[in-house]
């Protein structure tokens, strides 16, 4: 058998799609090769065990042919076969969705599309391959941020691949997500412009609560027509600024517990809990008295902390709250000259100013 090389996944989509660009990755298949060939051509392998290898000059991944058998659960637990027989068709069976199983020749080459993977596309239809999809939670997932990165394209779910991901929340099968997985898909999803259908398909097949478990489970709460949609509102801002506003409404324990269940960074996991902390604050602030303004600047650490207080006033200003006055009074704080004020009690004093300069502002605005 000889050896072939095909272009496959994510780049064969993007490209029957038009959206094929200078960043988009190139994932190479080998057909008909062996771990020990591409070793001896110069081939690094990524990580021990695993048939996937740099290109020694691109540092392109180019991956074995290879079968997978589920032995245990989760994405991790799988045996492979990756002996020169596998086939290019027995390859692509072992993926998630049909528009992820074309493969192209070389690159230019002439397309193979054993699983209809082209109607898919012209259809828009996220349509799985087979019921080896249900092996791996992490597809659950994996199709809710296609869902998100294409609904402008007007793909949806299909219908028996909707029933199966039901089906695969209700036998316990999403409880084998790894924290890392959920955090990085969520974070994807939340970079591209319309994150909502991420959230929404999650919602509708029961995931959401098994993934995100800590949050407010209401289903009035969570709809598909109010917050999940807000956040298509948000082109061009940070995946970190969208994380907050998904999280404003909920409790400081429930995202304390979600953050660290997902092991999210703690730039997402702080912005997020003050945000949920000053909501009320916020929309309140030309009610707020003296002792809750202070409090909001010493608990925010808006004078030391100024890229995290400029995202937190970001994220309030998209929800339509005014913080041209909370602007304000921070520079006026930051005006503070300190060399007037007693060296012997110096952070007493500072305080004291502080105070000062919030009680003037209060009055100036009444």
């Amino acid at each position: 058998m000889s050896v072939e090389v095909y272009l496959v996944g994510g780049a064969v989509r993007d490209k029957l799609l038009g959206i094929y660009n200078k960043d988009t990755e190139n994932d190479w298949l080998v057909v008909g090769s062996s771990m020990e060939e591409l070793s001896s051509l110069g081939y690094r392998q990524v990580g021990k065990g695993f048939p996937v290898f740099l290109h020694p000059d691109s540092n392109e991944e180019y991956a074995l042919a290879r079968l997978e058998r589920s032995v245990d659960p989760g994405y991790t637990g799988f045996e492979f076969d990756t002996s020169s027989g596998v086939t290019l068709e027995q390859d692509l069976s072992r993926r998630d969705l049909t528009i992820n199983a074309i493969a192209q020749l070389n690159g230019t080459g002439e397309f193979i599309d054993p699983y209809s993977g082209q109607k898919d596309l012209d259809d828009g239809t996220l349509r799985h391959i087979s019921s080896a999809f249900s092996e791996d939670p992490v597809r659950v997932l994996r199709v809710a941020r296609f869902a998100s990165r294409f609904k402008s394209f007007g793909f949806k779910l299909a219908h028996e691949t909707h029933n199966l991901m039901k089906q695969m929340v209700v036998s316990g099968e999403v409880d084998a997500l790894v924290p890392e997985r959920v955090f990085k898909e969520l974070d994807e999803a939340l970079s591209y412009d319309t994150p909502s259908a991420f959230f929404k398909v999650l919602f509708s097949c029961g995931a959401y609560h098994k993934v995100f478990s800590s949050l407010y489970n209401d289903s009035v709460h969570i709809s598909h027509t109010n917050s999940f949609e807000f956040l298509d509102n948000l082109r061009g801002y940070s995946p970190h600024i969208k994380f907050s506003i998904w999280l404003k409404n909920e409790e400081l324990s429930s995202i304390e517990f979600l953050c660290d269940s997902i092991k999210c960074p703690k730039n997402y996991k702080d912005l997020a809990l003050l945000t949920s902390k000053y909501s009320d604050f916020m929309k309140t602030f030309s009610e707020q008295k003296k002792e809750a303004i202070f409090e909001f600047f010493i608990g925010s650490d808006a004078l030391r902390r100024k890229d995290r207080f400029s995202d937190l006033m970001t994220v309030f200003g998209l929800i339509d709250v005014d913080v041209s006055p909370i602007l304000e009074l921070r520079d006026l704080l930051s005006n503070i000259d300190t060399s007037e004020l007693d060296k012997n009690n110096i952070a007493e004093s500072i305080k004291d100013q502080k105070n000062i300069v919030i009680d003037s502002f209060i009055n100036s605005t009444k």
